[in-house]
């Protein structure tokens, strides 16, 4: 059973997709699994719909905005396994007891390599009464580049997802928040086109399967041998960076334990895109995921990889 997997962008908290491989999970379940890297996350839509892919990972958000232009987009999650937010506030100063009110009359610099994190952040804000607009935002640069100005003092406070949290705690940075605190967010999950699920539920439950026995793995083992295990994925990043990032994720209950995505995180996600303007119809769960397969695998006993 083949399938080809496309990769929106290298990533840490999409670190359980990585470890499936290591632990060749996918070869467990008699799939042959090829992972190809999109060209640019918006683009894996179109991938997919075209039979350039059979399945891929990204953001429910990429559904809403799909389900906006025209309720018959043709694509469904079927696994979840990011369920909450990996993008954290690092500040120039101490902020022991952070409030998003001290946001107000700092520099932010936000990040611009995908729309979801400032969505998000905007709607912590406007549920906690403030004007998103009224804060002073640098929203060009990379996350990389943010680090840097954070150190140079250009910034006050730096939104960005690991490794750079690591990086910028390295030059002296301090965290003021960490954006899964609020609960359950849908962020990332397996997705694929009804035709595909029509013509290959058999790939789909398995796939599911895999992705159930590997976060089972991940629940078993400590951050040291997850680290280990999915380190080749990330070449550039110090291993003592890298565990202390895995870390935090765990810490912070980032991965899901089981493949099935609670509603509340995607009705969360929706609502933030709504009320930015981002999307102006809204995405019915039911419409977006189908949990069939990722209900059938949570009920078995997981076998250990």
């Amino acid at each position: 059973m083949r399938i080809t997997l496309i990769e929106n962008f290298r990533a840490v908290f999409y670190t359980p997709f990585y470890a499936s491989f290591a632990l060749n999970a996918y070869t467990a379940e008699g799939l042959e699994v090829q992972r190809v890297m999109s060209t640019q996350p918006a683009e894996t839509l179109q991938l997919l719909l075209s039979g350039q892919g059979d399945v891929a990972w990204g953001g429910p958000i990429r559904l809403m905005v799909a389900n906006n232009d025209s309720p018959d987009f043709g694509l469904v999650i079927f696994c979840d396994v990011i369920k909450r937010d990996p993008f954290f506030l690092v500040g120039r100063e101490p902020n022991d007891n952070f409030q998003l009110q001290d946001l107000m009359d700092k520099r932010l610099a936000t990040v611009s390599e995908v729309p979801t994190p400032w969505l998000c952040l905007q709607h912590d804000l406007r549920l906690a009464g403030l004007d998103p607009s009224a804060i002073e935002r640098v929203a060009e640069p990379t996350m990389s580049e943010h680090v840097a100005a954070l150190a140079a003092g250009e910034v006050d406070v730096i939104q960005v997802f690991q490794p750079y949290v690591e990086r910028a705690l390295a030059a002296h940075g301090h965290l003021w928040y960490a954006a899964a605190d609020r609960g359950d967010t849908a962020y990332t999950a397996l997705y694929t086109t009804h035709d595909f699920r029509a013509r290959h539920p058999e790939h789909l439950l398995r796939m599911t399967r895999a992705m159930y026995r590997t976060q089972h793995w991940i629940a078993t083992h400590d951050t040291a041998e997850l680290a280990a295990l999915v380190a080749d994925f990330f070449p550039d990043v110090a291993r003592d960076h890298l565990t202390q990032a895995l870390a935090r994720y765990r810490a912070l209950g980032l991965w899901n334990t089981t493949t099935v995505m609670p509603q509340e995180g995607f009705d969360w996600l929706c609502d933030a895109c709504l009320s930015s303007g981002f999307i102006e119809r809204r995405a019915a769960y039911d419409h977006c995921v189908d949990m069939q397969f990722a209900r059938q695998v949570s009920q078995e006993p997981p076998v250990s990889l």
